[in-house]
């Protein structure tokens, strides 16, 4: 059984959908080799990310860059993963109230350290709140875990 892990930045009802969308796709009943976990970035920890064969990460635009959540989960994982976890497939989400293109750009210089392997361009949920937006994170989390599943990621 294959391992994902999903760490998101959770401060409000809009961004746990989002997460809990994720989760539901990686879950998808079609995908039955994949064991996938929702961590809130501020409970998750390196051995969770140990524990992963791959990570969706998910995080607000605050300020053009990414959350201080999902910054002080990287911080925290920085150097216990570093060396340890090279290679790691991962993806990622953002919720931007803009365009989102400060937060993956500060998401990724701190994944490039970690030499992570990204499995997919970011998805960028941007501007006012859409219906469609829980449908793109459930593909996100079904595409990437079944990715996992077939060794395609």
């Amino acid at each position: 059984m294959k391992r994902l892990l999903i760490v998101a930045n959770l401060p409000s009802a809009n961004t746990q959908t989002l997460a809990q969308a994720v989760l539901t796709g990686a879950r998808h009943p079609e995908v039955s080799g994949v064991q996938s976990t929702l961590r809130d970035a501020l409970d998750a920890t390196a051995e969770d990310v140990f524990d992963a064969d791959a990570i969706i990460l998910g995080t607000t635009e605050n300020f053009g860059l990414l959350s201080g959540r999902l910054k002080d989960f990287l911080e925290r994982i920085y150097y216990p993963c570093l060396e340890r976890t090279e290679g790691k497939p991962w993806a990622l989400y953002v919720r931007a109230g803009n365009d989102g293109e400060g937060a993956v750009r500060s998401v990724e210089r701190i994944v490039t350290g970690l030499c992570w392997r990204a499995t997919q361009p970011a998805l960028v949920l941007s501007g006012e709140w859409r219906d469609g937006f829980p449908d793109q994170a459930k593909e996100l989390g079904m595409t990437i875990a079944a990715g996992l599943e077939l060794g395609s990621i």
